[in-house]
């Protein structure tokens, strides 16, 4: 089947775009129809670079779930990530979309309304950071602004440095990140996860060295968290309100090893399929989280 074409193709669009930038004061919806994110770790990205989308998925999800960078109130919600609303996409006439490989699917769909670039981030077995930095740099070069994204990416890397370096003077045991899925069940975070490489930039252990599925986590009871006595165990929120309870007055909660002994923290929420943003957001709340638990305030 012959799909619609676009009028504006990736190369032309791009092509204005970057116009656009050596012209002051020329917006970019001017240079192109704009252009649309359908995935979160895209939506950071674009953020962090100072690029403002015409419309992005489950807006009111990500402002209680990512928190930052913020998302301006002129981007339009296009609806669930797994159920894109592919007819406001097509009223918007983006210039170009961009996703990532959890948003191939609605590949046919978007093609059809404009140019398409999805960008593997997350595959098992393989951590994400350099890939997620190698989308933050094609993405700032796609609009002209290819210093700034190595200097976003520059700065990161600094940070992530220097909460290792922070984290450095502790007596730090291996650790846990999980999030609770119910009162019985937490996703672990792997080796391969956004999360997990994380830690590991921090120069922390992730106690979590068992297989991973789902995309870098392993859904398991509760119980399996007692294998790990000596780890200090960190719950990513939200934490449902029934789990919350039975963190508080559940017997099988307070009797984890790491629990009883009072290493145990619950940070605030993070988009564990994010970008640099999120990697960053983790990296201050698990310093803080530990710090604190040693009696130190984090700078």
């Amino acid at each position: 089947m012959t799909r619609p074409r676009t009028g504006l193709t990736r190369r032309a669009f791009l092509s204005a775009v970057g116009a656009s930038f050596a012209c002051p004061g020329v917006a970019i919806a001017a240079a192109g129809d704009g252009f649309a994110v359908v995935d979160w770790a895209l939506l950071e990205t674009a953020l962090a670079l100072g690029l403002v989308p015409l419309a992005a998925p489950e807006l009111i999800l990500y402002r209680r779930l990512v928190v930052e960078p913020p998302v301006p109130a002129t981007v339009l919600d296009l609806g669930l990530r797994g159920a894109l609303g592919f007819e406001r996409l097509a009223l918007l006439r983006p210039g170009i979309v961009y996703g990532s490989n959890y948003s191939a699917w609605a590949a046919p769909q978007i093609e059809a309304i404009a140019p398409f670039e999805a960008f593997e981030l997350f595959v098992p077995g393989e951590p994400p950071l350099d890939k997620i930095a190698a989308m933050t740099l094609a993405l700032a070069g796609d609009f002209g602004i290819a210093g700034h994204g190595r200097a976003v990416v520059a700065r990161a890397r600094a940070e992530l440095a220097a909460r290792r370096t922070q984290l450095a003077g502790i007596d730090t045991r291996d650790v846990l990140l999980v999030d609770v899925g119910d009162a019985s069940h937490v996703r672990v975070y792997g080796a391969d996860s956004l999360f997990g490489e994380t830690l590991a930039r921090l120069g922390l252990a992730n106690a979590w060295i068992g297989g991973t599925r789902y995309s870098a986590t392993a859904p398991v009871g509760i119980e399996a968290l007692a294998a790990h006595p000596q780890a200090f165990l960190i719950v990513v929120g939200p934490v449902p309100p029934d789990a919350r309870a039975e963190m508080r007055q559940g017997a099988l909660w307070r009797a984890l090893p790491p629990v009883a002994a009072g290493r145990f923290a619950v940070v605030d929420p993070c988009n564990a399929f994010g970008a640099l943003p999120a990697a960053l957001r983790l990296a201050r709340l698990v310093t803080a989280a530990l710090l604190s638990a040693k009696g130190r305030s984090p700078a």
